[in-house]
């Protein structure tokens, strides 16, 4: 809490509150004037380190107060980036008493010595400390103080030995219900000691290589105390980074799979990047399993697995609440027809589904897909919607809706107008061809027909490497900006609070599930419906005032990025924007229009930006300091320029920035020289404080990303789709 916050509360004594309805007469409220209940539902907003070291210095009644069970029964301290060793250890001795349930993840720059004094907290019952500094030996010695605890997630680190774990701490682990494990090394980790897990989520991010370049190996000891015991198993999710020795491992997890399928497993999610997962044999007896308990919830599974009858199996007789199916086009037809002819026992209590797609640009060999699964039909999708009214989460990204060419229209809704009515929807992922109300023909024409044998004859050869989107002379026959469709789906939609518009083959230069490219390999022109999506589209989103994360991804159809304004000024609650590849990538031509937005940023608290040729100058940085509340920024911009002056400049004007990420021009040491003096100069002020500023094209970016925290990557620097994904399937 800064300290005009807490002068306010300090002067609450004196006279606020003027009533009009007495004849001229001053009526002084203070705090105490103000009841109990009505104080902790105040202080109920307040952050836990805020409450305990300055408001409980307050006054009396407040140190009561914030000492309320109410308010230090579940605390989460994941993102106190302001917040010292020496803070965190007053804030740990005065929560010993009475705290149940505790989340320090990702507080990376705590220090080990600051986890030991977690063993003071012994009523404690739900520990996460994904992302923390944690050996074996701190484990051990933590798990022998918490006897009451019964849930725990943590990293398996580099050096991670189980048998360091004495007797008491494998005593605990024998009673967990629930555990979560971010592998970063090859290892069972505490899995084989917990014999009566219910739940168990699993994240995979082990490098195939070393830093020196050795491949790792994933030969584990298998033995009667290795094995992992799934024999309560209810829940079951592991997420994976790219790599083969992270989907070897995961087959070494699910081994016991194959002798026994858990009879109380009702959550099942597994998700594999790349186009080749790994064959696992038990998927088959799984299918009948879940099939035959009629209890599943959840299910994701990598798109070699099953075929459509073990999917027809599994589903039958079941009402699931989550259904992932995202790079799978050859399930999404099943999935479609249990959803609507009865496969399924309650499609209503259906919540998320993810039915995207993967980018064609990274893997052309999938293209031969698109011309029938890829593309969504107005009807079916109309029906599903009418079927599962409830659902909160849709992920269609990478899919193809043309309105004017959707086969059978005959006077079917607009795709946007079938989801407005989801009147429950938070979160949206959307093709930005779905936004379109139709391409004319003459230009469809232009793009779906061939050209003839001569023609291809003549036409100069594209060039390796970046693909320049430029308008033909045909292009003003377009329609201009036609927002009907998306307007019917904004109206219908008062809840939305996370939206992703991201063009059709879109990649992120630095995208989180698959390998980085260093490149733009987005085909531009792809999609002619695409491309009518514009400046006016973007604007429409102004009337959504519950808004909170925006993604707009590969959009050519932006060109001067004036949409982007109007959003700024009537979305209050916009508390995370992320900008990629908007317009011609030969030039930025909306850098005035982004200024302009980002003055009217006041609430914004992380920012992305992926744009080639982007000038990070004085102006830019400028505009760039309205953001006072701003924590997390990543700029990615091959070809692009910054000052140095200006980046410290900004730095020093928002005092809440912890994460700084710039991957640009420039050369090694310019780079290294200004991440240095922004890290010595404020890291004592910014405990939490991450700067990583590196030649996007130098042959050593792979190494850098490897050595920034996890949790930064996943939460801003790594491009990645939100919405109906594992994490969400599973929260903890």
């Amino acid at each position: 809490m800064n300290s005009t916050i807490t002068e306010t509360l300090g002067n609450v004594d004196h006279p606020r509150v003027q009533d009009h309805c007495e004849e001229d007469v001053m009526s002084s409220v203070g705090i105490s004037s103000l009841s109990d209940e009505i104080l902790l539902c105040i202080l109920n907003y307040v952050p836990v380190c805020d409450l305990l070291l300055n408001v409980a210095r307050v006054c009396h009644k407040l140190r009561v107060l914030c000492q309320d069970k109410t308010l230090l029964t579940h605390v989460c301290l994941s993102e106190e980036y302001t917040a010292s060793d020496l803070s965190f250890r007053h804030v740990l001795k005065q929560l010993a008493s009475q705290v149940q349930s505790l989340s320090l993840s990702g507080c990376y720059w705590l220090s080990g010595a600051t986890m030991e004094h977690l063993a003071r907290c012994r009523a404690i019952k739900r520990l996460d400390l994904t992302g923390c500094r944690l050996t074996s030996l701190r484990l051990s010695r933590l798990l022998e103080s918490l006897s009451c605890l019964n849930s725990l997630a943590f990293d398996v680190a580099p050096g991670f030995n189980s048998a360091q774990l004495s007797s008491e701490a494998v005593d605990l682990l024998s009673r967990l219900s629930e555990l979560r494990q971010t592998l970063l090394t090859p290892s069972y980790g505490v899995v084989p000691c917990c014999s009566q897990l219910r739940r168990l989520a699993l994240q995979f991010d082990i490098p195939d290589v070393t830093r020196e370049g050795i491949g790792v190996c994933c030969q584990l000891m298998v033995g009667q105390s290795s094995v992992p015991h799934y024999q309560q198993l209810e829940e079951f999710s592991a997420k994976l980074a790219p790599g083969e020795v992270n989907q070897t491992l995961l087959l070494l997890y699910l081994a016991v799979f194959s002798v026994h399928v858990p009879e109380r497993l009702r959550v099942f999610l597994v998700s594999i990047p790349g186009p080749n997962p790994a064959h696992w044999p038990a998927a088959t007896p799984l299918a009948h399993c879940l099939g035959n308990h009629s209890s599943l919830e959840a299910l994701q599974l990598p798109r070699s697995w099953w075929d459509s009858m073990s999917l027809e199996r599994a589903l039958r007789g079941n009402s699931p609440k989550h259904l992932s199916f995202s790079r799978c086009p050859a399930l999404w037809t099943q999935v479609l027809r249990s959803l609507l002819e009865g496969g399924v026992r309650d499609a209503a209590r259906l919540v998320s589904l993810n039915l995207s797609a993967t980018s064609h640009s990274l893997y052309p060999e999938s293209s031969g897909i698109r011309g029938g699964e890829e593309q969504l039909g107005a009807g079916t999708m109309s029906r599903l919607v009418s079927v599962c009214s409830k659902l909160q989460h849709v992920n269609l990204m990478h899919r193809h809706y043309h309105h004017e060419s959707t086969p059978g229209l005959d006077g079917e809704p607009h795709l946007c107008a079938s989801l407005s009515r989801l009147q429950h929807v938070r979160s949206l992922a959307l093709p930005a061809c779905a936004l379109s109300d139709g391409c004319s023909s003459r230009h469809s024409a232009a793009h779906a027909s061939p050209s003839s044998s001569l023609l291809r004859g003549l036409r100069k050869a594209p060039r390796v490497g970046l693909q320049v989107y430029k308008p033909s002379e045909s292009e003003p026959s377009l329609p201009r900006d036609s927002t009907s469709g998306l307007a019917q789906l904004l109206s219908g939609c008062p809840l939305l609070e996370t939206l992703e518009l991201i063009g059709p083959g879109f990649i992120s230069t630095l995208p989180r599930l698959e390998p980085c490219t260093r490149a733009c390999i987005e085909p531009r022109g792809m999609c002619a419906w695409a491309r009518c999506v514009g400046d006016s589209h973007v604007a429409a989103l102004q009337v959504l005032p519950r808004l909170r994360r925006l993604t707009l991804a590969g959009l050519p159809g932006i060109h001067k990025g004036t949409g982007l304004i109007p959003v700024a000024k009537h979305c209050p609650n916009l508390q995370a924007l992320s900008l990629a590849n908007l317009g011609c990538l030969k030039t930025m031509n909306y850098t005035a229009s982004l200024m302009d937005t980002l003055r009217l940023c006041t609430q914004l608290q992380e920012l992305r930006l992926e744009q080639p040729y982007l000038s990070a100058n004085a102006s830019f940085f400028e505009a760039l300091s309205c953001c006072s509340r701003l924590k997390r920024l990543c700029i990615i911009s091959r070809s692009g320029t910054f000052d140095p002056v200006a980046t410290e400049t900004f730095v020093a004007r928002c005092p809440s920035l912890c994460v700084c990420h710039i991957f640009m021009g420039g050369t090694l040491v310019a780079c290294r020289t200004l991440q240095k003096v922004l890290i010595d100069r404020y890291s004592a002020a910014r405990p939490a404080l991450s700067v990583v500023i590196f030649p996007l094209q130098h042959e050593d970016l792979a190494l850098v990303i490897r050595d920034t925290p996890l949790t930064l990557l996943d939460k801003i620097t790594l491009f990645q789709s939100r919405v109906a994904q594992t994490p969400l399937l599973a929260p903890w």
